[in-house]
Order: structure tokens, then C-alpha cells, then sequence
């Protein structure tokens, strides 16, 4: 399948195995030869990607409070996994209208990372704004969400603060002043890769 990755990310080697497949995470391992001649066993972790949305709602964005059995609460933009038979923007359409309730008309990639580069894992930030339903959210079983909307400044505060997992999107936010600035975001331009 087809995704857009940032231009720096690191993937697994062609040549990787799989050596354990677990519910999330899989681990993969190579011979790698050194600078000095040796060869050494590289290891990286291997999970499915993760897709979150900053929905604009008026002149409000949405903003959930997520608690899993063994979590916390915890404040973020509304997403999730994404599954293996679906790509990126499937999974945060599905995502949000299942946390939200939200359907959107227009969506637009703003930002991808790899979290950790022994990891073949990303996470992608979509903007979505135009809303075209809103009906009764339906969390998954093992979820307890409450969605809010805040304004633009609160949001800044809450994401510069590092609030939750609001804080991975500091680079999106610190050169922003409004929402009319995060609406005009431009698409991520990033390198293709079929993964």
C-alpha cells in the first residue's frame, strides 16, 4: 500500500526478518556489516501507523479527553490505528466520526513523523474542516472519549504546554497565530513508499 512518509524517515532493510510478530508490535533483525569489516545483528520494531485530525468546527477545533483501561485520561486530537487493510485517511475518517460523531468534507495531510527511528512506525496529522454530518460518536468498548471544542487560543496554550499528546504537535502550532494561519496549512510534502 501506498503512504507518505517524511523525506528523513528510516525503514526497515529489504533483507530484515521478522523474528517475533506480536498484537501491536513486531520486531525484525539483519546482519549488518560495520565500518570495520565485522558484521552485528541490527534490530528495529515494526507497528501500524497511527492517524489523528484536527477537525475545525466553526470557529472551534475538537479536542478529546481518552481513557483506556490502562491508561489514564488523557488529552489529544481524536484518531487512532490505522488498520491493515486501510490506508492513512480511511482510518481518520473512521476514527473520528467513531470517537466525534463528525463527518467532514475536506481534509487535508499537514504532517508526518516517525516518532522514534528504530521504529518503522508513523503518525500522521490530518486538518479536517467543513463539516458535512454530526451524529451520536460511538467509541470502541475499551474507550471511555468526551469530545470538546475549544477556541484557537486555547488550543495553542493547551498544545504549547505539552498537554497529553497534544504535545507531538508543537511543530505544527508554534508558528501559528489563528485559526485562519492553520486552516491555509499546506499539504505535507513528503516520499513515497509502498509499505
Amino acid at each position: 500500500m501506498k503512504k507518505v512518509i517524511p523525506k528523513d524517515a528510516v525503514l526497515l532493510p529489504d533483507q530484515a526478518k521478522r523474528v517475533f510478530k506480536g498484537a501491536i508490535f513486531d520486531v525484525y533483525q539483519w546482519p549488518q556489516k560495520l565500518f570495520d569489516g565485522s558484521e552485528r545483528t541490527f534490530e528495529m520494531l515494526k507497528r501500524t501507523d497511527t492517524a489523528n485530525a484536527i477537525c475545525v468546527v466553526g470557529d472551534k477545533v475538537i479536542v478529546i479527553e481518552d481513557e483506556q483501561p490502562h491508561l489514564g485520561p488523557r488529552t489529544s486530537f481524536p484518531g487512532g490505528r490505522v488498520d491493515s487493510d486501510e490506508d492513512a485517511e480511511s482510518a481518520v475518517k473512521r476514527e473520528i466520526l467513531e470517537e466525534t460523531g463528525y463527518t467532514f468534507r475536506n481534509w487535508r495531510l499537514v504532517h508526518a513523523w516517525q516518532p522514534y527511528r528504530k521504529m518503522e512506525w508513523f503518525v500522521y496529522a490530518w486538518l479536517a474542516w467543513d463539516v458535512a454530518d454530526h451524529r451520536a460518536p460511538a467509541p470502541g468498548p475499551g474507550e471511555k472519549i468526551t469530545a470538546r471544542e475549544v477556541d484557537f487560543k486555547t488550543l495553542k496554550d493547551l498544545v504549547m504546554k505539552r498537554t497529553g499528546y497534544l504535545r507531538d504537535s508543537v511543530p505544527i502550532f508554534e508558528n501559528l497565530d489563528s485559526l485562519k494561519e492553520l486552516l491555509a496549512l499546506p499539504e505535507f510534502e513528503g516520499r513515497e513508499v509502498d509499505r
